[in-house]
């Protein structure tokens, strides 16, 4: 093996995470072929994207579907990018690869990949887990949330906002308790998808324009601490309506990237006396979110984050819970809205009971944040025992590995 390096590949729905475990930060790529009105005959894998002239009307070709890995052409186009010189070069036969997969992962889609991994990258040990299990790892092992007299919170609760799916996991010494887990079909995808139904239904007709709306959406959403009043605000008009933003959208010959800014506040990369195009966001900017704490607004019939929260510690042992509820993390993508943190504490404080103290974390970055629990996981000693060797792969075959390595 070569120094005890491993290849950690945190391979998410939308982004892929990836690095060695010597790496101080990973690279984070679009895990998809994107395709563009402007270039028809070229693919864009990965952060080629940003050699694409004119990003409008673009679409995305995704590995994923619901939450699972079912386009493999893509997803092979993709990894071949990904360890290709262009981007990270790696050699499998000598680097052990600690890969995730999706929480329930099927097993024909486990034989799948694991028979990729094997055959077309040559890989000498592979590791599998799920981006939760190495944010609670993270979470469990790092010296910011080491309790008084440096011991290690022995439960936790990991809220993982993602591309498609949220989930609650609960975390009890370093097992998942599976009874407890709770999902909820709400995630980045929704999240932008809803906000290109509203703009065109209120403003211009963007449903082709995915890219552009998952950008207004990073740039201009936050979570209301408040929505009642966020809504009399947002009614009002200016000035004392303090939410109202334009956004200006990108022209891809001076704007590559659109930018929020105050309604009639002129400047910005366009300023030669043409008209710039801009959608005006008012509620959109919190309502957007709110679908993370409300999914019936969209005709989602579940509970929202907060009270999945709850009702995922409360199936969990008595003696387990006020441990729970101390350690509640959230990550990926959603996790980065402004007031996230805040709001969920809030909520859950709300609907705990009294005695119980309640804290949440959003670390610094929640999507590189499952990675960086990986690369601290491939430096352990259980690492290379949870490894499945090419050895056993010529002898029993992926049936054998998912069967044995089932967590």
């Amino acid at each position: 093996m070569g120094d005890n390096n491993a290849f950690v590949l945190d391979n998410g729905a939308f982004y892929a995470k990836l690095g060695l475990s010597d790496d101080s930060e990973p690279k984070t790529i679009l895990n998809c072929i994107t395709k563009a009105k402007s270039e028809r005959r070229r693919p864009f894998i990965g952060n080629q994207i940003e050699e694409c002239r004119d990003a409008s009307g673009l679409f995305y070709i995704l590995c994923f579907q619901r939450g699972y890995l079912v386009n493999w052409d893509v997803q092979k186009t993709v990894w071949d990018y990904l360890f290709s010189p262009d981007c990270c070069p790696v050699q499998f036969a000598d680097t052990p690869l600690l890969i995730t997969e999706p929480l329930f992962n099927f097993g024909s889609i486990q034989e799948a990949m694991l028979e990729i991994l094997y055959e077309e990258y040559d890989c000498d040990a592979v590791c599998k887990s799920t981006a939760i299990d190495l944010a609670a790892f993270n979470y469990t092992h790092s010296e910011q949330t080491e309790q008084p007299e440096g011991k290690r919170p022995l439960a936790c609760v990991v809220v993982e906002m993602g591309f498609s799916f949220t989930h609650v996991v609960p975390f009890v010494k370093g097992c998942k308790v599976r009874e407890a887990i709770r999902r909820i079909d709400v995630g980045g995808k929704v999240l932008t998808n809803h906000l290109k139904e509203i703009i065109s239904y209120r403003q211009l007709n963007v449903m082709d324009e995915s890219y552009v709306i998952n950008q207004v959406k990073e740039d201009s959403c936050f979570v209301s601490q408040n929505f009642n009043e966020d809504m009399r605000i947002a009614r009002k008009r200016i000035p004392d309506n303090t939410i109202l933003r334009e956004y200006v959208l990108p022209d891809y010959t001076q704007i590559r990237r659109g930018f929020l800014r105050k309604p009639n506040e002129s400047g910005g990369a366009g300023d030669g006396g043409e008209e710039l195009q801009t959608v005006r966001l008012g509620n959109e900017r919190f309502v957007i979110p709110e679908i993370l704490f409300h999914p019936s607004d969209v005709g989602i019939q579940q509970m929202g984050v907060p009270e999945a929260i709850v009702d995922a510690i409360n199936l969990c042992p008595e003696e387990t819970r006020p441990h729970l509820f101390a350690n509640i993390v959230v990550c990926g993508g959603c996790a980065l809205f402004p007031g996230m943190q805040s709001r969920v504490e809030r909520d859950v404080r709300a609907l705990a009971p009294d005695e119980y103290d309640v804290n949440v974390t959003v670390p610094e970055n929640p999507i590189t944040y499952a990675w960086h629990g990986g690369k601290k996981y491939s430096q352990s000693l259980s690492f290379m025992k949870s490894c499945m060797s090419r050895n056993e792969y010529e002898e029993y075959g992926t049936r054998h590995l998912v069967e044995k390595y089932e967590s």
